[in-house]
């Protein structure tokens, strides 16, 4: 009996060992997990409570992007953002887009310095969010200009009839829903929509004259969509000077009183959760036979594939 009653003794030391250890592999994983999702991720000026300079970058196809219109805002109410540099390298976008950046940043702007510093691109509706900072840099070779709009549409009359297909509709009036791609466009169709491409390309040529203070038939191939070198645009006032960060940094400091040694810290929109499909791409596991890596690349490819509504004021370079 007092065999057996150490030897349920011992089971039962045995399987809170087992307990123990089963708990801290499950803390050990779940710290895993946590490095795995946050290990990489770097602190941005959201997180500091120290005096900064906020950078924001603007990078790709501008759109009327909700989580960067508020991350203008934030950093406009963050009492430790001393100054703010836009960090813009983008051919442009929709010219609400720009629009709407640019009514952000001249709230921004009302309430502490803000500069631009441009990449390689800072055409069309880059350049209007350009132009709401107090000042402009760029390389001698930036690409900037490129001011007006351009509205597309695709003609597939031909490719309907070889496959043999009709398109019918009823349409309310004649001018709703053109220029269509399923019809010819007519003179009236043309009219309206030439009508309001010239609308938006006076608002941007106005803007251009306000902002830099210059007068626009006065600079060669301005109202026609020209686009500039860096030393051109700085040439024909279309932006301030030749620089880069160090180069605002001095501006900021000479210029509107910035204080000497402030780091520039990014400041990001704010990510949304992404949940399990999310983490499973960003931790490197396969899904379906397919790496994370490469799931992220053809769901690149398919968003590439997406084409941009409305008026566009976006630069690229004719291919033949």
């Amino acid at each position: 009996m007092g065999l057996d009653a150490e030897s349920v003794i011992e089971r039962r030391r045995l399987k809170r060992r087992v307990t123990i250890w089963r708990i801290a592999a499950v803390v050990l994983g779940l710290l895993f997990v946590g490095l795995v999702v946050f290990g990489n991720r770097q602190l941005t000026g959201s997180t500091s409570i120290l005096p900064h300079v906020a950078r924001i970058s603007v990078g790709g196809i501008i759109t009327d992007d909700r989580k960067m219109l508020e991350l203008i805002d934030r950093v406009g109410k963050a009492r430790q953002v001393k100054a703010v540099i836009l960090d813009i390298n983008s051919p442009g976008g929709t010219t609400t887009g720009g629009e709407a950046m640019y009514d952000a940043i001249r709230r921004l702007a009302q309430k502490k310095p803000v500069v631009a510093t441009c990449g390689t691109l800072a055409t069309s509706a880059a350049y209007i969010v350009a132009l709401a900072t107090d000042r402009i840099f760029v390389y001698g070779n930036t690409i900037t200009g490129s001011v007006g709009v351009i509205f597309q549409w695709v003609n597939v009359i031909e490719l309907l009839n070889t496959l043999g297909i009709e398109v019918e509709e009823v349409k309310s009036g004649p001018l709703k829903a053109v220029p269509s791609p399923f019809e010819p466009t007519d003179e009236r169709a043309r009219a309206v929509t030439e009508e309001m491409v010239e609308d938006a390309k006076v608002w941007f040529v106005d803007l251009v004259e306000t902002r830099r203070k210059i007068q626009p038939n006065a600079i060669p191939g301005l109202t026609e969509g020209r686009i500039y070198s860096g030393r051109q645009a700085v040439d024909y006032k279309l932006v301030d000077q030749i620089g880069d960060e160090r180069t605002a940094l001095s501006w900021l400091a000479k210029e509107r009183g910035l204080p000497a040694g402030l780091k520039v810290l990014q400041w990001k929109p704010k990510e949304e959760s992404t949940g399990l499909f999310g983490w499973m791409l960003g931790s490197g596991v396969e899904i379906f036979g397919l790496s994370s890596s490469k799931i992220a690349a053809l769901l690149g490819q398919a968003s590439a594939t997406l084409e941009l509504d409305g008026l566009v004021s976006v630069w690229h370079p004719a291919s033949n």
